[in-house]
């Protein structure tokens, strides 16, 4: 699959209100769609874990164009804490229990919203990196502090 695309965004953005899905974009997805300037290959969400949210997401995944499998739709149900797809239009990382962050409810009251994206503030963008520890997220630790510190200057205006 090639790179994260704005329209890729859209798709979910569209189909989740539809659905009235409650999720966050999170991960480098998360830090393009508030102006980071990088790249990454897929999309990261981390949807609210309710049975009610479960169920419609995996109808809306479904809409999107992804091909689950029985066993997949079962994890989607039951809120499985990390599902990658790779059986789509794009690739997508579904994450129920991002390390770093405590509670859905809040990252939620911490969201950011741009152009009717909701997205995890960087500063859970970036405990979420920290505490993977995996070593591309280390490398790319010092960018995103750094455009957090822009960033938070250009919102204080």
């Amino acid at each position: 699959m090639g790179a994260f695309e704005y329209r890729q965004a859209e798709e979910i953005r569209q189909t989740f209100a539809r659905h009235a899905i409650r999720y966050l974009f999170l991960g480098k997805s998360g830090a393009i769609l508030l102006g980071f300037p990088d790249t990454t290959q897929d999309a990261d969400v981390f949807p609210e874990r309710t049975s009610e949210n479960c169920s419609a997401l995996a109808i809306a995944l479904q809409e999107l164009g992804f091909s689950l499998d029985p066993a997949q739709i079962c994890e989607i149900e039951r809120g499985k804490d990390f599902i990658q797809l790779k059986n789509g239009p794009f690739d997508l990382d579904i994450i129920f229990a991002p390390d770093g962050i405590e509670r859905f409810e809040d990252a939620w009251r911490r969201r950011v919203e741009v152009e009717g994206f909701p997205v995890c503030h960087l500063d859970d963008i970036i405990a979420s990196k920290a505490a993977t520890n995996r070593q591309k997220d280390r490398e790319s630790l010092p960018r995103l502090r750094a455009f957090r510190n822009w960033w938070m200057a250009r919102q204080s205006r």
